[in-house]
């Protein structure tokens, strides 16, 4: 666990799951004992606005229901040092590994594979949010079935203009990317959620991406081109009309999430299996191939104490969520009348803690107004 750090938030951390772009993820526990990944933004993903945007999309993040597809996102502090996020620790493995280790996916597998995704997403984007990174590796697969992990990154995700420079990581992400977002545009719609999608299937039915080369500007020039339709070789004549609706150029042209799911029901019919059964022969094909999956991450005695020791000194103010806590009151400006405050209603009651911050709008207008202060000595 060198060089990792030992505590994230109120989280213990046990070790590193990954890296990449974003940052850091890794497998803590929380002074209960639960384990959860938390996930440490990487430092040059920041500006006062990437912030006030991550903070917003957190705290929705937190109200998606509806479905078991998702892993849950819990905490989150957008505006420490490192911004980080906590989500359920999902056991298992990813899409991309079953698929390199073990070979593509039959066809009803892919279909409920296809369904059970859709189900999640639409649960995101009834939220009002989009994934904005769906692929193979964020796809976990483990004794319940697929898990969408990775959500409640968007904020970050269109942040910076250089999103598409990071070596060993945009390869991955840019064959997954609709045209509309490889092409810069700032704003994407749940059709672009849909196409990545698209490209999670065709990678788990035919163990490739819809486009393909050396460095992503190579990629990123075909996918944005619509006169280069997507590589489709080896897929199942039955799923080939499915993705390439799913994969085409123009977002407005796609198929809903609705009519992806359909059409995946469709498939499983068509093959003999009711999606029960269809979800039941994924997990036993995803998780039987690569051994057992485990239920329970192994805790070292120094890891128990460091966690013991956590939950002994553990405060009211360390079960309060960062993003729970209430901005402390704006003093007046000198030539401002205070606000009287209403009386009609009693306040709600301040959460205590030792750590309070000025509204996300007013830190960022600070934030700004430092950052492009005039030097007067000049």
């Amino acid at each position: 666990m060198t060089g990792s750090p030992t505590r994230i938030g109120r989280y213990t951390v046990a070790r590193e799951l990954g890296s990449g772009g974003m940052g850091e993820v890794y497998l803590a526990y929380s002074p209960a004992g639960s384990p959860v990944a938390v996930k440490v933004i990487r430092s040059d993903k920041l500006d006062p606005v990437t912030r006030a945007r991550f903070e917003k999309e957190a705290l929705i993040a937190r109200t998606v229901i509806g479905t078991n597809r998702v892993a849950r996102f819990l905490d989150a502090d957008p505006f420490a040092d490192r911004p980080w996020l906590a989500m359920e620790y999902v056991a298992g493995r990813t899409l991309q590994d079953c698929v390199d280790s073990d070979g593509a996916l039959p066809l009803p597998l892919v279909a409920s594979l296809g369904a059970l995704l859709a189900e999640g997403l639409s649960a995101v984007h009834d939220a009002g949010l989009l994934h904005r990174d769906l692929k193979p590796q964020n796809v976990m697969l483990g004794s319940e079935g697929p898990m969408i992990i990775d959500f409640g990154l968007g904020a970050f995700m269109d942040a910076a203009k250089d999103t598409l420079s990071h070596s060993g990581v945009i390869i991955g992400t840019v064959r997954c990317m609709p045209p509309e977002q490889a092409s810069g545009h700032p704003r994407v719609t749940p059709a672009a959620d849909v196409y990545a999608l698209g490209t999670v299937l065709l990678y788990a039915a035919s163990r490739h991406y819809p486009y393909d080369g050396h460095q992503w500007e190579a990629v990123a020039m075909q996918v944005s081109n619509p006169e280069i339709g997507p590589d489709l070789s080896g897929v199942p004549e039955g799923l080939k009309a499915l993705l390439a609706a799913m994969l085409t150029h123009t977002p407005e042209e796609r198929p809903s999430l609705a009519e992806v799911a359909d059409a995946c029901a469709d498939l499983m019919k068509a093959a003999g299996k009711t999606p029960a059964d269809a979800r039941l022969a994924l997990i036993s094909r995803t998780t039987a191939a690569g051994g057992e999956t485990p239920t329970r991450e192994p805790i070292s005695t120094s890891l128990e104490n460091l966690i013991d020791e956590r939950a002994v000194i553990v405060g009211s103010h360390d079960l309060v969520s960062p993003l729970d806590i209430r901005p402390a009151a704006e003093e007046p400006e000198a030539d401002e009348e205070p606000v009287p405050e209403l009386t009609t209603a009693p306040a709600r009651p301040k959460a205590r803690t030792s750590r309070e911050r000025p509204l996300a709008s007013t830190r960022v207008a600070g934030e700004l107004r430092e950052q492009y202060a005039v030097n007067s000595t000049l």
